[in-house]
């Protein structure tokens, strides 16, 4: 049995206390939180697990969940077969390809907020550039505002938009990893370049395809921005997402009770799609461990 060197478990201190201050006493007061009644100015009442049933049984949190999930698939899925696509693109080779990873990088350098600000000038429905084309094009005119599958597709473009980037470098990282003797020998063979992609490239990079499944996922289940900025959950709460239904009940509502529940219900869902993902990445460790 391996001893434990008392010098490394020294120099690892500092980052465990610095994720026990930072991640689990405030996670571990929240759940405290969601057991308790509690709003501005009054202290906490214990209710047990009263403000779950609160939330479970409310219309609007099922609403929010509903809206998260179809976005959520939407943006990861999507987001996905671009980033695919164009690492593919980068990998044939492009011209100017500092100039042209310059341009797929940048919305990542952009301020969210800004980001979705812009957009939103642009989509404007009575003045937006965008808005303004797409009716020019004999489209009608696209007032997202009081659509909410309008306004969610909206959200889920931007979203797609501002993050494609990261998904883009993990991909990418991912297929330049692929070692180049097995381009030389399937060439050898004679194998096209749509083969060598589908037997080689996209195998061989689901490690990072999952890798990257996994942030978008647990990052994507937290949206909170574009919604907040375009429609602040309206119009009727409909195009609420998970985020906001907990922003919602803690600083509108002053409920920081069932605010935490959902807080610790979306990090329970979040631990739920990261495990299947994690298990499929596990399993073919094994496999090629074999």
């Amino acid at each position: 049995m391996r001893r434990l060197n008392p010098a490394a478990i020294l120099m690892l201190a500092p980052t465990h206390l610095m994720l026990l201050l930072v991640i689990a006493l405030p996670s571990a007061y929240v759940f405290w939180l969601s057991l308790n009644e509690s709003t501005y100015g009054t202290g906490l009442t214990f209710v047990g697990l009263d403000n779950y049933t609160t939330v479970l049984t409310s219309r609007y949190f099922w609403r929010a969940a509903v809206n998260t999930l179809i976005v959520v698939n939407a943006v990861v899925y999507i987001e996905l077969l671009l980033a695919i696509g164009m690492a593919a693109l980068f990998l044939g080779g492009l011209r100017y390809p500092k100039i042209m990873f310059a341009i797929v990088l940048m919305p990542y350098a952009i301020s969210e907020v800004v980001g979705v600000l812009v957009w939103k000038i642009m989509l404007n429905p009575g003045s937006g550039v965008l808005a303004r084309s797409i009716e020019q094009l004999g489209f009608g005119m696209f007032n997202w505002s009081v659509s909410p599958p309008l306004a969610l597709g909206v959200v889920t473009l931007i979203s797609i938009w501002h993050h494609l980037p990261f998904t883009f470098l993990i991909i990418y990282a991912g297929m330049l990893a692929v070692p180049k003797s097995l381009y030389e020998a399937s060439r050898i063979d004679g194998a096209t370049p749509f083969q060598e992609f589908w037997r080689i490239t996209l195998p061989l990079t689901i490690p990072a395809i999952l890798i990257a499944l996994i942030f978008r996922f647990v990052f994507a289940f937290r949206l909170f921005s574009e919604v907040w900025l375009l429609t602040g959950g309206g119009p009727a709460r409909m195009t609420e997402v998970l985020a906001l239904y907990l922003y919602q009940s803690a600083f509108r509502y002053g409920d920081f009770g069932t605010a935490s529940a959902t807080g610790w219900l979306m990090v329970v869902g979040s631990l739920l799609v990261a495990s299947v993902y994690l298990w499929a990445m596990h399993r073919r460790m094994l496999r090629g461990n074999d």
